[in-house]
């Protein structure tokens, strides 16, 4: 969430005054340590409520459990403050029932699955730009070219939860 903050922050023409505000107060604190999560949220609820925003999390299922749902939560927070918000996440299909129960009932999902003739085709691409094509005999290339589109499952998932259809801008 801290780099979402950053992101965010990088893009505008200036640091709001109370962003700047917090992280001064946190250089002051013992460590120096940067500000905590709850902070961190009033800060993106800040900035999103005033600001039309759309905010992008690609492969949500590579954070851990844990650290997913404080992802979700989050977001969640944000959202619920900022109604000219909306949200795309990616994942693997195993976080779908997170992403619904996160939003309930918000979400807008679509799964995403690459055809066997797209998988064998980028296969192709990378077998030919081997560096060293005399460690592939023609039995593994056929077996790699057999295997892996056959076992291929759905890829990733696409969440969507949409600003309410009155603050969609056009």
């Amino acid at each position: 969430m801290g780099s979402l903050l950053k992101q965010m922050v990088s893009g505008m023409e200036s640091i709001p005054d109370e962003i700047s505000r917090a992280f001064q107060e946190q250089k002051k604190a013992i460590g120096g340590c940067g500000p905590q999560l709850a902070d961190i949220v009033k800060m993106l609820q800040a900035i999103t409520s005033s600001h039309p925003t759309f905010i992008c999390i690609d492969a949500l299922d590579e954070c851990v459990g844990v650290q997913r749902f404080r992802v979700l939560n989050s977001l969640k927070q944000v959202l619920d403050k900022s109604p000219c918000t909306g949200v795309f996440i990616t994942g693997r299909p195993h976080i779908r029932p997170e992403i619904e129960k996160s939003f309930a009932g918000r979400a807008i999902s679509l799964s995403v699955c690459p055809s066997i003739g797209d998988i064998t085709t980028y296969l192709h691409a990378k077998l030919s730009e081997d560096e060293t094509p005399d460690a592939m005999d023609e039995s593994l290339e056929a077996d790699i070219l057999q295997r892996i589109p056959k076992n291929i499952s759905e890829m990733c998932v696409g969440e969507m939860i949409p600003r309410p259809p009155s603050q969609i801008i056009r």
